[in-house]
């Protein structure tokens, strides 16, 4: 979804009062620990957008990476139905699109420190909220990649 169309979706939900919470991340081969944090972030709002990691930026992240492609992973996303809009940013935090989208609720994983969590000041400025999920014990990404190369 481009930044023009999810603004005009972005307007319709506030204008119906909906609540708008916002996660991001690279969902490179996407697993049951990432279906739980989407779920519990959707939890709690009424519309979930998810930021996702370009190709470019999780390469600068993770070198080597990402496994699937931007527009694979954007599409399996999508296809969930806990997600109700996917946008892809380019840079290397979500820091713009956050500042852009202004959501009620921000949501990352429990492994960051909420002092850490990319957008938390201007959130809380505005009086949003941030939320931390408890991770799903036994899922990364990371390790799934290691497992996959040891074979």
């Amino acid at each position: 979804m481009t930044d023009e169309v999810l603004g005009e979706r972005l307007q319709m939900w506030r204008r119906s009062g909906k609540t708008i919470v916002f996660t991001n991340g690279c969902f490179d081969l996407l697993h049951a620990g990432h279906l739980h944090l989407l779920h519990e972030a959707r939890s709690l709002g009424d519309v979930l957008v998810v930021g996702l990691n370009s190709d470019a930026s999780v390469n600068r992240l993770k070198p080597g990476r990402p496994v699937v492609s931007e527009g694979d992973r954007a599409r399996l996303l999508a296809a969930l139905e806990a997600v109700d809009a996917v946008v892809r940013f380019d840079d290397d935090t979500p820091l713009r699109l956050i500042e852009y989208i202004r959501p009620d609720v921000l949501v990352k994983g429990a492994d960051y420190a909420p002092e850490l969590v990319v957008g938390r000041e201007q959130v809380l400025g505005y009086g949003g909220a941030v939320h931390l999920v408890p991770l799903l014990p036994g899922y990364s990404t990371s390790a799934l990649v290691e497992r996959i190369k040891a074979i």
